[in-house]
């Protein structure tokens, strides 16, 4: 019997050893979880910033190409008179494009913040109508506060617009 319980007390023993050796690792692996958890909350918290930042752009593209496009719709209805909405042709700006360009630029409803001045081609000869070339340009509310912002963001129509 005395050699059996020097077994047993033997056996506790190795037992006792192997958890020493393995104290921690359960800790070690919970750490390791919690590092690759958070390394994948950061990232979609980037993915969310990303996607913020394409509905701002959207949103001023959708609203550069409605303001083209009501001009274009106005010039349409005035075939007739598609020389006096040249822009820029002189020092100050066409009376049938000041309230698209107040709209534009400082309007009640500021369509486009940071609206840069925006570009309305039309051809020397109006009699009959012609091509016409409609450039919104913009800077976002971000850009515009650098101290050297880029260069504006741009959206361009260009129409056929004859009188019958």
């Amino acid at each position: 019997m005395i050699s059996s319980q020097g077994f047993i007390r033997k056996g506790r023993t190795i037992a006792a050893g192997r958890r020493r050796q393995q104290a921690g690792v359960m800790l070690l692996e919970v750490l390791i979880a919690i590092l690759i958890f958070s390394i994948g909350i950061l990232a979609v918290v980037g993915m969310q910033a990303a996607a913020i930042n394409n509905v701002n752009d959207s949103k001023y593209r959708s609203e550069a190409a409605f303001l083209a496009n009501r001009l274009l719709s106005q010039m349409w209805t005035d075939a007739g008179n598609l020389g006096a909405y040249n822009y820029p042709s002189g020092n100050s700006e066409p009376a049938k494009l000041t309230p698209w360009i107040h709209d534009t630029k400082v309007g009640v409803f500021k369509l486009l913040p940071g609206a840069v001045a925006p570009i309305v081609l039309v051809p020397a000869s109006t009699a009959s109508g012609g091509q016409v070339t409609i450039t919104v340009r913009w800077l976002t509310p971000e850009e515009a506060g650098l101290p050297t912002p880029p260069p504006p963001h741009t959206y361009t129509v260009v129409a056929s617009i004859y009188t019958s």
